[in-house]
């Protein structure tokens, strides 16, 4: 699951289908550059068109993707979509940061509820993850092999 960035639980997240013809297993793993994972109240079928909204973000939160993987969990499920073209690949890890930063503030909210500063927190969260969000992370786990 190296390719796909964990979405934070306590964030939401929405997915829906999409009324697009789904694609081959063959075809996801040759054609996805990676993508989301999060958790879903209903199971998926490998290579499902969805779209995945983060309320958080706003209403034009939206990205397109496919369902790579989906498993069962005790409540629930946890899916991993693909994306399939760069712009949609970089708005969504570029959400996804938001939703990182959202988390982290939660976090330390729940430790210290005078804890009100959300910029420096969203610099500290910046100093300590953005690596993982770098374009050279993102070629290094592309150039990983995909889940099967």
């Amino acid at each position: 699951m190296g390719r796909f960035l964990p979405h934070p639980d306590d964030i939401p997240a929405e997915i829906t289908p999409r009324k697009h013809p789904a694609l081959s297993r063959h075809k996801l793993h040759s054609i996805s550059l990676g993508g989301v994972s999060c958790n879903s109240d209903r199971g998926w079928k490998r290579g499902a068109a969805v779209d995945i909204h983060m309320p958080t973000l706003g209403e034009d939160a939206h990205y397109q993707g496919y369902i790579a993987w989906c498993e069962k969990r005790e409540q629930g499920y946890r899916v991993g979509i693909a994306f399939t073209d760069a712009q949609t690949l970089f708005g969504a890890r570029m959400g996804e940061q938001v939703c990182q930063i959202e988390h982290f503030y939660r976090l330390q909210r729940l430790q210290n509820p005078q804890v009100d500063n959300l910029q420096a927190l969203a610099l500290e969260w910046i100093s300590l993850n953005a690596v993982d969000f770098s374009q050279a992370t993102l070629e290094r786990a592309l150039a990983q092999p995909a889940l099967d």
